[in-house]
């Protein structure tokens, strides 16, 4: 029988003792450090640590998470501690392009990324068949014209039912209202082209290919309230020629979401992402 292995990550304040504190914490409670990372920002003066532990005696997570309060009341700390045992809970809203989707379903299904996916909502039917396909619950709810509000209402309704902790973007041609990226803040996860900041809007493959560019990628980032303009969790890139056609493009930068939009996933699922303002802190 494999032990109890848990994830602490935590902010506050930079000052002297946060490591040994946790460190003599850990200790003390028979848990053994199997990994772990930390970073001050020199602007914000703000500590970040992700520890992972497994539990070698009796203590279990309720006692754990109990039992630290005492050291984040003494830090100032936000913390948190996580049972890896236990798969992060993800909605995936999808329109009708299914690179993203597709790659994730895949993943999931071998074990490579540590969600369960117990529904998928497109405002397209187009998908369905594939998500079935991987024994998922597909919902089509198209976008009617004055519906946003009962939409985004049956939405909210759904993440609490489902106890959903994240939802992935994964290609979904619809803004989100304030008050969904509000409840969802830090766990709304988007994927789209970067690299190309002077295409916007649709076909920004075809405007790249008139303009002769030679670098192509995508971002992958938290959704705010400011459309695209959320902290970043991962880029990439990757070179092309004047000899690309528009479908080689496409492919590459299709393939370059793909990948962006699955690491970004699995780093928030593993707990490796630590939001710092605006920015995040990723210890990968």
């Amino acid at each position: 029988m494999s032990l109890p292995q848990y994830i602490l990550t935590l902010s506050c304040p930079d000052q002297r003792g946060i490591v040994a504190s946790v460190s003599r914490f850990l200790l003390d409670n028979d848990c053994n450090i199997i990994e772990s990372a930390q970073f001050c920002d020199p602007v914000s003066q703000q500590f970040f640590m992700r520890t992972a532990f497994r539990s070698e005696g009796d203590r279990q997570l309720p006692f754990l998470r109990t039992a630290f309060r005492r050291i984040e009341a003494e830090f100032g700390m936000a913390a948190s501690i996580y049972d890896c045992a236990i798969k992060t809970r993800t909605l995936i809203l999808v329109s009708r392009m299914g690179h993203c989707l597709a790659d994730l379903l895949y993943r999931n299904r071998i074990g490579a990324i540590g969600i369960e996916i117990p529904l998928v909502i497109s405002n397209h039917a187009d998908l369905g068949d594939l998500v079935r396909a991987h024994g998922i619950r597909f919902r089509h709810t198209p976008v009617l014209d004055g519906d946003r509000k009962h939409r985004e209402d049956q939405l909210l309704k759904l993440i609490e039912d489902e106890e959903i902790e994240l939802i992935v973007l994964a290609r979904y041609m619809q803004i989100l209202s304030p008050d969904v990226c509000a409840a969802m803040r830090g766990r709304i996860i988007n994927i789209h082209h970067s690299f190309l900041p002077s295409f916007r809007g649709a076909r920004p493959y075809h405007q790249a290919h008139a303009r002769g560019v030679k670098l192509i990628g995508a971002t992958a980032h938290y959704v705010t309230e400011e459309l695209d303009e959320g902290p970043i969790i991962e880029q990439a890139v990757e070179p092309v020629t004047h000899a690309c056609a528009i479908d080689d493009l496409v492919a590459t930068g299709r393939d370059i979401e793909s990948r962006v939009l699955a690491r970004a996933v699995k780093w928030h699922a593993e707990h490796r992402i630590l939001l710092d303002d605006n920015r995040t802190i990723v210890f990968t």
